[in-house]
């Protein structure tokens, strides 16, 4: 890092010039952002906090730039807020930047120096993304935060059942919406007593989860009326839909409906060369979550409660080619999940998807 002084006396060059590219790498208190200028040479490489103040009084002194950075906690709201001081803000994937994730000397500072110079010579180098509206963010938020609860709850959920049957008891069968203190009823005294805390909490996670969902069902009538156009496929739920929209918020971005399978890691990977075509497992890239919600959907749309439809009867098409072994050299799981994502976006846009 450049003594404050040098930087204070290189500072002004910022301004100079018709064309400066800055990579900035994000950390938790501090970001260090390098600027170029338009043959490649360095201007200047501070560090800032990363808070919305201090960004502010650095970056809006600055005319407008090439901005690069990489996906991470902080990617978001920094994205948001360099675009609103009318900077062209470019989000990198971060496992797409083998020069940083991969590289033998990684530091702040030259971390950012790399995601300057990869801008500058060709942005598509970076993998770009687009992160989601503010909006559509913390909507997005109260899913996860539920998902989160749901995660606890089973947990806690299956300690209690595990701790009960060490001491040489059990829980008797229900599902987790249905657990409570009363559970352990049947219990030993001395058994029922430490477990009445655990299952008050599993209790009260029940409720909180209501109440998320009510408030989910409650977004999604006020400000995402498509998703009921989504639940006409028949598998699709409020918060599979929900989730859908949220996440990929603009489905004209996708030429092809099918091209969402892809986006979310649904289709197998790919690594031809020369003769060889060997047939990959799914590529497992995009967001996770809603690629789970995905395969739930196309587990049931499946499953012996599935009604008959189109995508119903390509599924199980698509499960007669072979054996278990052979599904999965096939990724077939993907493959039902990818249908089930073409066929949402293709109800989204207001187009029928035929099973093929």
């Amino acid at each position: 890092m450049k003594k404050t002084s040098t930087v204070r006396v290189n500072g002004n060059m910022i301004f100079k010039g018709h064309k400066r590219t800055i990579g900035v790498d994000l950390g938790d208190r501090w970001l260090c952002y390098c600027v170029l200028d338009e043959a490649g040479e360095v201007l200047l490489e501070q560090k800032v906090a990363t808070t919305p103040e201090a960004m502010k009084q650095i970056f809006e002194k600055i005319p407008r730039s090439l901005i690069a950075m990489e996906t991470g906690t902080h990617s978001p709201w920094v994205s948001r807020l360099l675009t609103e001081l009318g900077h062209q803000v470019l989000v990198a994937h971060a496992q797409k930047v083998q020069l940083i994730t991969k590289s033998n000397r990684k530091d702040d500072r030259h971390d950012a120096r790399t995601l300057a110079r990869l801008a500058r010579i060709d942005p598509e180098l970076l993998g770009p993304v687009r992160h989601r509206s503010a909006k559509a963010q913390i909507h997005l938020t109260v899913i996860r935060a539920r998902a989160e609860l749901v995660s606890a709850r089973t947990a806690l959920v299956n300690a209690a059942r595990g701790l009960a049957k060490s001491y040489g008891e059990r829980l008797r069968k229900c599902g987790t919406q249905q657990v409570s203190r009363e559970l352990a009823a049947g219990l030993n005294a001395e058994l029922r007593e430490v477990l009445e805390p655990l299952l008050k909490e599993i209790e009260s996670l029940n409720e909180r989860i209501k109440e998320y969902d009510a408030r989910m069902e409650k977004i999604a009538r006020e400000s995402y009326p498509q998703v009921e156009l989504l639940k006409q496929v028949k598998g699709v739920g409020t918060q599979i839909a929900l989730t859908y929209v949220l996440t990929l918020e603009d489905p004209q971005r996708f030429p092809k409906s099918r091209d969402v399978g892809c986006f979310l890691g649904l289709r197998p990977g790919r690594r031809d060369s020369g003769e060889s075509q060997p047939q990959m497992r799914i590529s497992k890239e995009g967001d996770r979550y809603l690629r789970t919600m995905l395969v739930q959907g196309a587990h049931y749309i499946l499953g012996p409660f599935g009604e008959y439809s189109d995508l119903r009867r390509w599924g199980l098409k698509l499960a007669a080619r072979g054996g278990k072994s052979a599904k999965k050299r096939r990724g077939c799981g993907g493959e039902k999940a990818s249908g089930t994502a073409a066929s949402v976006v293709g109800e989204w846009r207001g187009v029928r998807t035929p099973a093929q």
